[in-house]
């Protein structure tokens, strides 16, 4: 009788066992070939409680934006930037000349450029030379085919300039960065970060009102008088192709 009970249960635990295992080779089958889709989509139904709000879906469509338009400026610097080189280049006014930049040294102590035109195509000492947006220097020495440009950032170099909203007049003084100073006439200047600094009307080194540069800095508690920092509107280090201006009416 024992036997037979042993028997019988024997039987039974094999039939359990066998349909444990037959169970968990389906299951492990079906997640194979699955590859446990109905797992993520039972954590993500369990999950959903705990999914980012439309708060931070903002942010992340900003950041998008922020991005794309970062993109679209630097496309657009790059595109005008192009576009003034080619008009410096077929620039053909009675009084300027167009000059391609051979050699640069507007990073050491010198601040000079060399362009490859000089008297032969006009050129003379104490012309203005314009690049992309602005002032950059002056002709300092000629030869009969090349010309050497002192940039405004040269140590000494100095230039009359005034900020147009206010009527401020200052001198421009190179110090050998490339940020030169402006130092004020006046004790209180009217004159405001941002501000415009282009040549001054009654300058007798350049023509009058050209663009120079904007105020980045000032420092107020200089004594006698309060001076600045000017960026230059156009930069030496970008530039291939300059605009040579003459003080004369005509060549």
């Amino acid at each position: 009788m024992v036997n037979i009970r042993r028997k019988a249960a024997f039987r039974w635990w094999s039939r359990k066992n066998f349909w444990y295992w037959f169970f968990i080779s389906t299951f492990l089958l079906f997640i194979r070939f699955s590859k446990g889709a109905f797992i993520l989509d039972a954590f993500s139904t369990l999950s959903r409680p705990f999914w980012p709000g439309t708060a931070q879906r903002e942010w992340i469509v900003n950041g998008i934006n922020l991005e794309q338009q970062i993109r679209i400026d630097l496309l657009e610097k790059d595109n005008q930037r192009l576009r003034e080189i080619l008009n410096l280049q077929n620039s053909s006014k009675e009084n300027q000349v167009s000059a391609a930049v051979i050699s640069r040294r507007s990073r050491d102590f010198w601040q000079q450029l060399e362009l490859n035109k000089g008297a032969k195509d006009g050129i003379q000492e104490g012309d203005a030379v314009l690049g992309p947006g602005g002032l950059l220097g002056f002709i300092e020495t000629v030869t009969l085919t090349t010309s050497r440009v002192r940039l405004l950032t040269a140590p000494a170099t100095k230039l009359g300039v005034w900020i147009e909203r206010s009527k401020v007049h200052g001198i421009l003084t190179g110090v050998g960065t490339n940020r030169p100073q402006l130092n004020f006439l006046e004790k209180t200047p009217d004159a405001e970060l941002g501000d415009i600094v282009s040549t001054s009307p009654v300058s007798t080194l350049s023509p009058p009102n050209l663009p120079v540069g904007v105020i980045q800095s000032i420092n107020h508690q200089n004594l006698p008088a309060p001076y600045a920092f000017v960026q230059l509107i156009a930069s030496p280090e970008a530039i291939d192709w300059v605009q040579v201006q003459s003080r004369n009416e005509k060549r």
